[in-house]
């Protein structure tokens, strides 16, 4: 059966509120509708810094203790605000949507410990906005062992299916963190984090010069990289374990850079980036064809031509470029996602999240 669903979605760049409408049986996308965005004003992503930074003396999932509450009550308004506001602009009734997908915003991912922590009221939600949410789609799949992430490799593998592409292609998101979907086919689908994404860079130049990111890759551009920083930065053990595998926001966030101008440490921390994503390519069964990259990093030309450097001789496009949305991605994906979790579909899979057998996930609340 064809659903219309919504996703919503906050990532680790903590930049806003990503929404998006598909037409979806849950396993093909049938048709991508219309897309939106609801920013996060400097006030509240003051208030998700601070709850990122209070979450690491979490030890259970459902305390909210300091500023998490208030963080919460936060995301769960602004979630709210950004589905009505797009339903109300698009003239779409709230009958006609089957399900939300409602990620909510990731303070703490440490799958090791069996911990994953996502805030986001989504009963309140679910009553503000008056339509099932499916949300809690990663702890399934921790409790039984797995990553927990990335999710979203079941909708890349949904959206290349559509393409006439021979060879294997890796669809690379670049959000806070970046992750990788490697697809072969109809049956190989591989998938891990590759490492850090914007987040070092964002909370570097946030710190340098009071930007919340790197417009376009500007400063980089500018820039020299450190390339002995980039080479030690690169031995950390994650890089060298073979997939599946998946990391916190702030897992590098120790790392210190030398004494370096703006422009020096953002082109080195782009090459960071760059070269975590490359460092994947041994690890996978085939080297890809293309790589198709979507999420905030997509707009970042200097990290755009350091993955072509890096990556050469396979292709490196915008997921733009296709017809898709590389700024939408992630919250098409979460209404993707909901729609399986609907029909108790797996999400998650021994080859992306590392868990045992494929998993379904997900918890709705109603109105």
């Amino acid at each position: 059966m064809l659903m219309t669903a919504i996703g919503l979605m906050s990532g680790t760049s903590l930049d806003g509120v990503d929404v998006a409408l598909i037409k979806t049986d849950g396993r093909r996308v049938s048709a991508l509708g219309p897309t939106g965005y609801r920013p996060y004003s400097d006030a509240e992503r003051s208030l998700l810094r601070q709850a990122l930074a209070e979450a690491g003396q979490l030890t259970r999932r459902d305390d909210r203790p300091g500023s998490l509450g208030e963080a919460e009550r936060m995301v769960t308004l602004a979630h709210a605000e950004a589905a009505a506001n797009f339903t109300a602009q698009h003239g779409i009734a709230r009958e006609d949507v089957d399900i939300v997908g409602f990620h909510g915003q990731t303070v703490l991912h440490r799958p090791a410990q069996k911990l994953t922590v996502q805030i986001g009221d989504a009963a309140a939600l679910a009553k503000a906005i008056r339509v099932p949410v499916m949300h809690d789609f990663r702890a399934a799949d921790v409790a039984a062992g797995g990553q927990g992430a990335p999710l979203v490799p079941v909708y890349h593998r949904a959206l290349a299916q559509s393409l006439d592409r021979s060879g294997p292609l890796a669809v690379v998101n670049i959000g806070g963190v970046s992750n990788i979907s490697y697809i072969d086919g109809h049956e190989t689908l591989i998938a891990c984090d590759t490492g850090p994404g914007n987040a070092l860079l964002d909370d570097f130049v946030l710190r340098v010069s009071g930007q919340p990111f790197d417009a376009e890759g500007r400063l980089a551009a500018q820039g020299q990289v450190d390339e002995a920083w980039v080479a030690a930065a690169l031995q950390h053990p994650f890089f060298a374990a073979p997939p599946p595998k998946s990391l916190d926001r702030n897992e590098f966030a120790a790392l210190a850079l030398p004494k370096l101008t703006p422009a020096d440490g953002a082109a080195t921390l782009t090459a960071f980036t760059a070269g975590a994503i490359a460092g994947i390519v041994p690890l996978l069964p085939k080297l890809p064809l293309s790589w198709i990259v979507t999420g905030g990093g997509a707009r970042n030309l200097s990290l755009l031509r350091m993955l072509r450097e890096k990556l050469a001789p396979a292709s490196v496009e915008n997921a733009d470029a296709l017809g898709w949305s590389a700024d939408a991605m992630e919250a098409q994906a979460f209404g993707f996602l909901a729609a399986r979790g609907l029909k108790g579909l797996p999400l998650t899979y021994p080859q992306t999240t590392g868990v045992v057998i494929p998993m379904t996930g997900g918890r709705i609340a109603r109105p």
